[in-house]
């Protein structure tokens, strides 16, 4: 899971960039990266690992000029953490191209022998993103004139989504020429675009992941880009789209974005996070009123923070006391999100700090998004039991996560998640509490699908296997899969990346 944003103004736009890259933080903590240009062909880039604060100083914000831009932010699903990994990519041919990517091609490897073998192309890094950069630019180069018209690049990302495999928003600069966005067939990663003013009533369009990047910097939501469809904004600031993929469309988004990734002040195919998260809680709580009318919870308290919604309207509804119990530090990242299982397990106590008073004493109802490794919820539940909390309950507002998902959430072997092969049980034994209450995957999906919206169906495959049909996810592919992103194998290669500059 990555952020991506482009824009193309009437001026400097880089402050614009930095800014919906600060309003997407949450989606990559890893590394940070911006590429700008203008029509005379000048091309200017900084990245870097970090967050977005520690990437980008004055000095780089002051050198990345022109009036158009591509930001992108790296959640590695695999390989390592290393700055040669962190976009936007560049390519020079046919045309100067620089490349964000949120997502994960499930058939990278198939795409990497062609582009070496057929498309005589070579790739410098191990991620998917370099492919689809190197994909795109062939497509091109075979279908695009100098001249370079709108339909030339539609046709070139018709190219694209034929050969291409699995969930991707992506979001281009064509050095000189303008910024061309598109996504998967099935829209199982978001992407939105949104126009504003300027004082001189020109148009500014700015492409983003989420909705929140556009309304935190000034611009409207004008819609969502389609399943298929591609964007193009020419560096003079016309606007063109079109439908570039012939199969039947069907609208699958990723429903762990509603869970846990997207931020609740955001808009994702036309549903509301915040809402979605108010219904799960809702949900939620009706199930614990069928299975268990005789509870005896005496608090709901939320581990912070995308659970708080949901905690709070399964508080509202059973009718008992909501409280904040646990203390976030500001300055630790997203644990699910971290790179290597040691660090996660490091920084859970780093992260939350407990308030004994609203424990002592207590049968305490602790309720997070989902449960993926166990590691959070089994540190959390061992932190409020030695608060002197009388009994500790566990709920996730998703259900049992027990398989990979190939399409850019970093979820590896099945055997790294707490729910493979246990029961609920067996389950909440393992993180150590005293009771467990996962949500019925049928009421996860009633609970974002409420709202009239274009989405067929979601892509809920961590919950339940069901992958794409025509994404040929195979065991063999999920084995290599569970391999690249294994920790021992991030390990293995952030051990081989040699610092040039240190040598």
């Amino acid at each position: 899971m990555c952020g991506v944003v482009g824009i193309v103004g009437k001026s400097t736009v880089v402050q614009s960039i930095y800014d919906a890259l600060l309003l997407l933080q949450h989606r990559g903590q890893d590394a940070a990266g911006i590429v700008t240009g203008n029509k005379s062909g000048k091309f200017c880039q900084r990245k870097s690992l970090g967050l977005v604060r520690d990437v980008f100083q004055q000095r780089h914000m002051e050198r990345l000029t022109g009036n158009m831009g591509v930001g992108h932010l790296r959640y590695p699903t695999a390989g390592c953490s290393s700055v040669d990994e962190a976009q936007p990519f560049y390519v020079n041919s046919p045309f100067g191209i620089a490349l964000g990517h949120n997502g994960n091609l499930v058939n990278a490897n198939e795409l990497k022998a062609n582009l070496f073998e057929e498309d005589l192309r070579h790739l410098n890094t191990t991620s998917d993103s370099e492919i689809l950069l190197n994909v795109l630019a062939h497509e091109m180069q075979r279908s695009c004139r100098p001249r370079l018209t709108s339909d030339d690049l539609f046709y070139a990302v018709r190219g694209v989504h034929q050969r291409v495999k699995g969930g991707y928003s992506v979001i281009a600069m064509i050095t000189g020429r303008g910024v061309l966005a598109f996504r998967d067939p099935n829209g199982i990663r978001p992407l939105c675009f949104g126009v504003r003013e300027t004082a001189a009533g020109e148009k500014e369009y700015m492409i983003a992941s989420e909705s929140v990047a556009l309304h935190g910097c000034g611009f409207e939501l004008v819609r969502d880009v389609n399943p298929g469809e591609a964007i193009y904004i020419t560096v003079d600031g016309e606007l063109h789209s079109q439908q570039c993929t012939n199969q039947k469309i069907e609208h699958t988004t990723c429903i762990f974005e509603y869970v846990y990734f997207a931020r609740p002040d955001s808009m994702i195919d036309g549903i509301s996070v915040h809402r979605a998260r108010m219904r799960m809680g809702e949900k939620l709580a009706g199930k614990i009123q069928r299975e268990w009318a005789d509870h005896d919870i005496d608090v709901v308290i939320p581990i912070p923070d995308t659970s708080r919604t949901c905690a709070l309207e399964i508080a509202n509804t059973l009718g008992v006391n909501y409280r904040e119990g646990l203390i976030k530090n500001r300055y630790i990242g997203r644990t699910f999100i971290m790179p290597g299982q040691k660090e996660r397990r490091r920084s859970v106590r780093r992260k939350l700090n407990p308030i004994d008073l609203e424990f002592r004493g207590k049968n305490v109802l602790l309720v997070d998004d989902s449960i993926v490794r166990g590691t959070t919820s089994q540190q959390i539940v061992e932190m409020v039991r030695e608060c002197g909390a009388k009994k500790v309950y566990m709920a996730s507002a998703a259900p049992p996560v027990r398989y990979p998902n190939v399409y850019g959430i970093d979820m590896p072997a099945p055997d790294e998640f707490v729910a493979h092969q246990r029961t609920v049980p067996e389950i909440c034994t393992a993180i150590g509490a005293d009771r467990l209450i996962y949500q019925e995957l049928e009421d996860l999906i009633e609970a974002v699908r409420y709202e009239p919206a274009k989405v067929n169906e979601f892509d809920c495959s961590c919950f339940d296997a069901k992958y794409i049909a025509d994404h040929k996810v195979t065991d063999a592919y999920l084995k290599e899969l569970e391999i690249a992103r294994s920790d021992a194998e991030k390990e293995k290669q952030a051990s081989e990346v040699v610092d040039v500059n240190a040598v």
